[in-house]
């Protein structure tokens, strides 16, 4: 579980620097994925901002959610087939989530500065569904739950993340792209 270790290990490291001993809240507009990505030609957000986190809640949901399927995925697949589906799948995700952010301003004039690890770790929840056809439904619920139950609470989750980064994980599998 070397990969899933480092990961939130930086994860927990990128927070911490940021929130403490940084204290700059205009960095996670830097390397969140926001409309600066096409202003301010920010290539680095979609990967970035899978670093980044709203809150220490936020933070630790994400990194529980990833100890667990990680660790589990990291021993099926190995640590190398891991970072690869982690990194290109959050990148693949936080690209399609923009199209959303993109759109939301366009026609709703919504500004929305997205952060998480929720986007690359919902791609790990899509390969296991696709793994694991006992489970798949289940699986499946669990992204819907974690998306749609924090909004009726009036918590902002970015809900299309989670479904995007699940079909990317699922249709990666599927194609037997890894």
């Amino acid at each position: 579980m070397y990969v899933t270790s480092f990961l939130i290990a930086f994860n927990c490291l990128v927070y911490f620097l940021i929130n403490f001993a940084i204290q700059d809240s205009d960095l996670n507009l830097v390397f969140g994925l926001n409309l600066l990505l096409l202003d301010q030609n920010f290539l680095w957000q979609p990967l970035s901002s899978m670093f980044m986190h709203g809150s220490l809640t936020h933070l630790l949901m994400n990194m529980a959610v990833l100890y667990q399927f990680g660790g589990l995925l990291e021993r099926y697949f190995g640590s190398f087939k891991l970072t690869v589906l982690y990194i290109l799948g959050g990148i693949l995700t936080s690209i399609l989530s923009f199209i959303y952010i993109y759109y939301s301003f366009v026609f709703g004039n919504n500004i929305i500065n997205l952060v998480g690890a929720s986007g690359a770790i919902s791609v790990l929840l899509g390969n296991l569904a696709f793994l694991d056809k006992n489970n798949t439904k289940g699986i499946l619920i669990a992204v819907l739950l974690m998306s749609f139950v924090p909004l009726m609470m009036g918590v902002n989750v970015a809900w299309y993340a989670h479904i995007i980064g699940f079909a990317v994980g699922y249709f990666v599998m599927k194609a037997r792209i890894l």
